[in-house]
């Protein structure tokens, strides 16, 4: 994303200005009405998100190849369309990760939402297989092994990855081991297939939906997979659909991504009037955010209660990836980096629950492993990793490094899906331009991909996740009334950045 690969001309601000492409005949046909829908819809658990939401349980096949064997549970929720004589039908929330719950989701987009999006449709959300309150899974992981520093693969200071390696292997066989029968079903194939079960048990003959970071790739396998049961599709900060990579293209983004965005950051921590002012200007920051890394690695600082108890260069370059997701997060590296050079105290660790972050990860490396097969040479790895340190230092080779995939104890049961352009145009994707995790650079790729199903709104604007995010009425304008209306732009469309 460091060189945008879009035209900035007047006609394509005209056309994100302007929609009017209606969409392919099956979706100017009638809204799609419900027929009966099995769930048994009950309040949700204390504490209620919003008390309009409501939750249910599905059964579905553990293995869709044995649909008449074992089965596990799939957690649903929904709030119901504000104005049912305006009802077009359901909205799915996809939520992101992999590993990510979504159940509450509805709630907290209804909180955002236009009222004319929430008069159309129930917001239906779900936590997807072995996650929250889906029957989950656990790798019984040790605690240091949850360090937000640790989950991610930051080589050695020294460039190598020896202990990655053994960390890898051990999470590997931990998480086979421990995960049992659910974790090995984990894939996005798989999610797909739970998602049309919901659409099923719903009632609905189509299903529109909102997927949000890697809810794009399943909200993509999802409309090749069935294309004939979508109706309004938005992918919301696309991941790289590439079929031979999957996850390990996503890890790899983040190279390019802390790159398109770190700019940013570096800009809002030169600014004279900033109290948490880094540096006086955007490439001292940068430097100086390198070579605190560097001193870091060399002498770590004592942070008691924190895991590791220490600042070290990878919890600092940990924090920077993560405060790169929104504007709200850089004073969190900005505390750090004046924490390391004496200057402020060391912020209080705050760790999310275990049992949540068990959840999370094991939900995670089981998709990433479930989907395709990884590469086991960890030569090869060291060589990518020394070359992305050289070339990508804000990440130090991280994103190419080795993962537990590389020590799955089997192979994938079916390939990954492959993205096409088969199917209804009914596709639109929104995306930053400097997206720290998922590159504006992949989202160019998952547009290839779907070809004439979909079109493209580029936001001048930095950060994770675009539609109702960043403050751009003309981004979010763009996904709403298709939203509401089925219109897109014409040609992909380019919104600039608002002051």
């Amino acid at each position: 994303m460091t060189t945008t690969r879009i035209t900035r001309t007047a006609a394509l601000t005209l056309a994100a200005a302007t929609t009017a492409l209606t969409l392919s005949a099956p979706l100017a046909q009638a809204a799609p009405r419900p027929t009966t829908s099995t769930l048994h819809w009950t309040s949700c658990a204390a504490p209620t998100p919003d008390p309009r939401q409501q939750c249910a349980t599905l059964t579905v096949p553990l293995d869709y190849a044995q649909p008449d064997g074992p089965s596990i549970t799939l957690a649903v929720s929904r709030i119901p369309a504000a104005q049912p004589g305006l009802r077009r039908g359901v909205l799915v929330t996809i939520p992101g990760g992999p590993g990510n719950p979504g159940l509450n989701r509805p709630a907290q987009v209804a909180k955002v939402l236009p009222q004319s999006v929430l008069d159309r449709y129930d917001l239906i959300g779900f936590d997807p297989r072995g996650v929250g309150q889906s029957t989950p899974v656990s790798c019984d992981l040790a605690p240091a092994d949850l360090a937000p520093a640790n989950i991610y693969p930051w080589p050695a200071a020294d460039g190598g990855i020896t202990e990655n390696v053994t960390t890898a292997q051990r999470l590997a066989q931990q998480c086979w081991t421990n995960g049992g029968p659910v974790l090995h079903s984990l894939s996005s194939a798989n999610e797909a297939r739970d998602l049309d079960r919901i659409r099923q048990a719903l009632g609905e003959r189509k299903l529109s939906a909102w997927g949000v970071s890697y809810g794009t790739y399943v909200g993509a396998v999802y409309a090749t997979m069935f294309p004939q049961h979508t109706d309004r599709v938005v992918l919301d900060s696309s991941d790289d659909p590439d079929p031979t990579r999957v996850g390990r293209g996503w890890l790899a983004g983040y190279a390019t991504g802390a790159e398109d965005r770190f700019p940013d950051f570096a800009a809002w921590a030169a600014r004279p009037d900033n109290p948490q002012r880094i540096a006086d200007t955007p490439d001292e920051v940068r430097q100086r955010y390198l070579d605190l890394a560097a001193q870091l690695d060399r002498a770590p600082i004592p942070w008691p209660g924190a895991v590791p108890a220490e600042l070290n260069g990878n919890v600092l370059r940990e924090t920077m990836l993560q405060s790169l997701y929104s504007d709200a997060g850089f004073p969190n590296l900005a505390r750090l980096m004046l924490a390391a050079e004496g200057k402020a105290q060391l912020p209080t660790p705050v760790a999310p629950p275990e049992a949540a972050l068990q959840n999370s990860v094991a939900a995670s490396v089981g998709t990433l492993c479930g989907d395709v097969a990884w590469p086991t040479s960890v030569a090869d790895y060291q060589r990518a990793t020394t070359a992305d340190r050289a070339a990508h230092p804000l990440t130090a080779g991280m994103p190419v490094n080795v993962m537990p995939c590389a020590f799955w104890p089997v192979k994938p049961a079916e390939p990954p899906v492959t993205v096409t352009a088969k199917g209804p145009s009914n596709v639109l994707m929104v995306q930053n331009l400097r997206d720290p995790a998922t590159p504006y650079s992949t989202a160019l790729k998952m547009r290839s991909a779907l070809g004439d199903r979909a079109r493209l709104v580029t936001v001048d604007s930095g950060g994770h996740e675009a539609y109702l995010a960043n403050g751009n009425a003309c981004g979010d304008n763009l996904v709403t009334d298709f939203l509401v209306t089925g219109h897109r732009p014409r040609h992909d469309a380019y919104c600039p950045a608002t002051n």
